[in-house]
């Protein structure tokens, strides 16, 4: 009798042995096929890794499965790999790994197929004006279903604030109408193109030329500055991969970016173009993904996980802002989208293009040793130029609500010149945190080790770590004094600031409380688009992909605040900001200027980022970390604990450095370091330490991250705190 060998999704790293289901015959038996099955009290569904004679567990207490899913594997043998792959490198279980790379229906057991599910549209004939003026909401419901004239799905309606109980009363009017949709996947098309490609610059053809010349693997990092026409030179690729037959995947680090990005292939190609991200109902996701495997969708655009997308004919692969820090996934399983795709490109032997104007230390040493074709673009597109900079110290400087009067002066010149000012400060909220003006007592987040910041919109503390929010107090609860006063600025006070300085401009505000509608960026970004004169306030939202033609100014507040970082890191992220940041400034035929507010204006390393740029910055912090031995230099991956007393898992940890230095293991250049608390020690209420493990010898590391594994599963006090392992960690926090 065959057993069928499972990866189900817990946390246990191994694969579960299961009897087949009665009735099953040995052709359903194929590696990839989800099978669901009894696990404790509950009804999982695994997947089939392997068919096998013989099994440690005895036949007496096997269970059998309950039923194979599926005909045929949903994952293509090549993303199977990819997704066993992922698992082992990132030292994650198995199953839950696999189950990741589904989407969320195909993990809870519904069928491999589109729904056959009922759209409504507007009736034909159907009008607004045939509704009574009382019924505004049967109005605004009327109104978009003739905005989707193929139809909505009642799950859509929800998603845009429609009332889906509506739907029958406007059918009983014969104003709407319901219908079966079944996708097309029949359609031809003959020319690719709706409008012709842009004429390149010297730069970007022979960036295009070395990228289509390959129909095999080969990564390349495409360093081109902010303007210089990087999505121009994926078009044109995509393009040639798109007339030999095949499909692309683009990945993009924000959900924001997805609508503008879809919205600029659409305009290029005339063929179907999918998006997946986390704003999308999991009925949404699975019928683009089945798009996807069945190559119906020619462009797949998404956030880090549609790494996992199929395609049933892979051409290229895209990374958009490759150096983002939301490619990798930071809790769970902790994988990286770009590393992923580099690895997929492989299996898949196609080309991946990883693409920044500011890219990582790693790709960039990546680079160098020739393990990326490197492929340079440092012109702006037509008559652009790049945006010059401003050091503005404001030491001894006296600031409005964090401001100087000489930015105030210049922001005054350029909107009366008809153009748009953008101001950046990465803090959401009006004040970094409250605090009593008599004692000094500052409002903290109960669980965590960080304050909680002022919002006014509406009146709250928050902390941002953690969620948690509560009332702004009245009194000072360290001495019951009244005079509690916001410190600092944040973008709620500094756009307050602005709509005081300058009545006459608007000022629109980008960060996550103003965007969290649905469509709400959409709006905000067309706004912008109409050139009018106007004031942006945002956090790092903006500095990612946006295009700001009549931007000319760009105004960083705080532009020190990365400076000093206990991360490693630190001073690499907060060069890729200011840089990404100032490129908003100066498109088109407008010149721009970026003036960086900073109390360090004779820092060697600001002054070596704008005045040699990105390239000398990264030659010099690659050479101080070689000397530190840090990654890439080195291989690095973390344990994290994490209990709800102080000093715990602390203990913990040390306890695992002393078992496997002394009793289990002698590590084969393998460095330690720690355990020490965690940069925040607490965190949503629980007490967090880490243990650090180095070796410039990848493989060497891993068999040490094995064992390591094994060891902790098998230590009691693990089970009791909560443990994990992040293989190169972008986050030390």
């Amino acid at each position: 009798m065959p057993f069928l060998r499972l990866a189900i999704p817990t946390p246990l790293r191994r694969l579960f042995d299961y009897l087949p289901p009665e009735g099953c015959s040995i052709e359903q038996l194929q590696p990839g096929v989800r099978v669901m099955v009894p696990f404790g009290r509950r009804q999982l569904v695994g997947v089939l890794m392997e068919v096998v004679e013989q099994s440690d567990v005895p036949i007496a207490k096997m269970k059998p499965a309950i039923a194979i899913l599926d005909a045929t594997p949903p994952l293509p043998p090549q993303l199977f790999k990819l997704a066993r792959w992922g698992a082992s490198y990132y030292q994650h279980p198995i199953g839950e790994a696999i189950s990741q790379a589904l989407p969320v229906l195909l993990r809870k057991g519904d069928p491999c197929e589109y729904a056959h599910e009922h759209l409504w549209r507007a009736a034909k004939g159907a009008e607004i004006n045939k509704l009574s003026g009382s019924a505004v909401r049967q109005k605004e419901l009327l109104q978009l279903l003739i905005e989707h004239p193929k139809g909505i799905s009642s799950d859509a309606i929800r998603a845009e604030g429609g009332q889906t109980s509506l739907l029958k009363k406007l059918e009983a009017k014969d104003l709407a109408e319901s219908f079966i949709h079944h996708p097309n996947t029949e359609r031809q098309i003959r020319e690719p193109l709706h409008e012709a490609p842009l004429t390149l610059n010297p730069e970007q053809q022979e960036a295009l030329r070395q990228i289509i010349a390959e129909d095999k693997f080969k990564p390349f990092l495409l360093l081109g500055i902010t303007g210089s026409g990087k999505t121009e030179v994926y078009l044109q690729a995509i393009e040639k991969v798109i007339r030999e037959g095949k499909q692309a995947l683009v990945l993009v680090p924000e959900i924001g970016l997805t609508p503008q990005t879809t919205a600029r292939f659409k305009a290029r190609f005339n063929l179907p173009i999918v998006a997946l991200h986390s704003n999308m109902t999991d009925r949404q996701r699975l019928d683009a993904w089945l798009q996807a495997r069945e190559g119906i969708a020619k462009i797949i655009i998404g956030t880090r996980s549609a790494i996992f997308t199929p395609l049933q004919h892979p051409g290229i692969i895209i990374i958009d802002e490759e150096h983002d820090n939301s490619f990798k996934q930071q809790e769970g399983y902790r994988y990286s989208a770009r590393d992923l795709a580099v690895m997929r490109a492989s299996y898949e032997n196609i080309p991946v293009i990883l693409g920044s104007a500011t890219p990582s230390i790693e790709s960039l040493h990546n680079a160098q040793q020739g393990r990326y074709q490197w492929l340079r673009l440092t012109q702006r597109a037509g008559n652009a130029l790049p945006p010059k900079f401003e050091l503005l110290d404001i030491r001894q400087s006296a600031l409005q609500d964090g401001l100087s009067s000489e930015l105030i002066g210049q922001i005054g010149q350029h909107l009366q010149q008809g153009t748009q000012v953008l101001v950046f400060l990465n803090r959401r909220g009006f004040a970094p945190t409250l605090m009593c003006h008599d004692c000094g007592w500052l409002a903290d987040c109960r669980r965590c080790d960080a304050h909680m910041t002022l919002h006014r919109k509406p009146l709250h503390l928050h902390c941002h770590h953690c969620d948690s929010q509560r009332p702004v107090p009245k009194a000072c609860d360290n001495c019951g004094s009244d005079e509690l006063k916001p410190v600092g600025a944040g973008t709620e006070r500094t756009e307050e600031a602005l709509l005081k300085l300058f009545p006459g401009f608007p000022v629109v505000r980008v960060d996550r409380d103003t965007t969290q509608r649905k469509n709400a960026m959409q709006q905000i970004m067309e706004q912008i688009h109409q050139g009018d004169p106007c004031i942006l306030v945002g956090t790092q939202m903006l500095a990612k992909g946006h295009h700001f033609p009549k931007v000319t100014l760009v105004a960083i507040l705080n532009s020190d605040s990365g400076l000093f970082s206990a991360d490693f890191r630190g001073m690499e992220r907060t060069a890729q900001l200011i840089l990404q940041v100032a490129g908003r400034a100066g498109r088109a035929d407008h010149p721009g200027k970026v003036v960086m507010q900073t109390h360090h204006a004779d820092h060697p390393i600001i002054n070596s980022l704008v005045s040699e740029g990105y390239l000398e910055f990264a030659r010099q912090e690659l050479a101080q970390r070689q000397a530190a031995q840090l990654p890439p230099l080195t291989n690095c991956a973390l344990l994290r604990a994490e209990a709800n007393h102080q000093s715990t898992a602390e203990r913990l940890l040390r306890q695992v450095r002393e078992d496997l230095e002394e009793d289990i293991l002698q590590p084969q250049g393998v460095q330690w370091l720690g355990p020490f608390p965690s940069p925040m020690e607490k965190r949503a209420g629980q007490f967090r330490a880490q243990l650090v493990l180095q070796c410039p010898d990848r493989k060497a590391l891993h068999r040490q991250l094995i064992a390591l594994t094994h060891y902790m599963e098998a230590n009691p006090l693990s089970r009791k705190i909560r443990w994990s392992l992040d293989v190169d960690p972008v986050d030390m926090f």
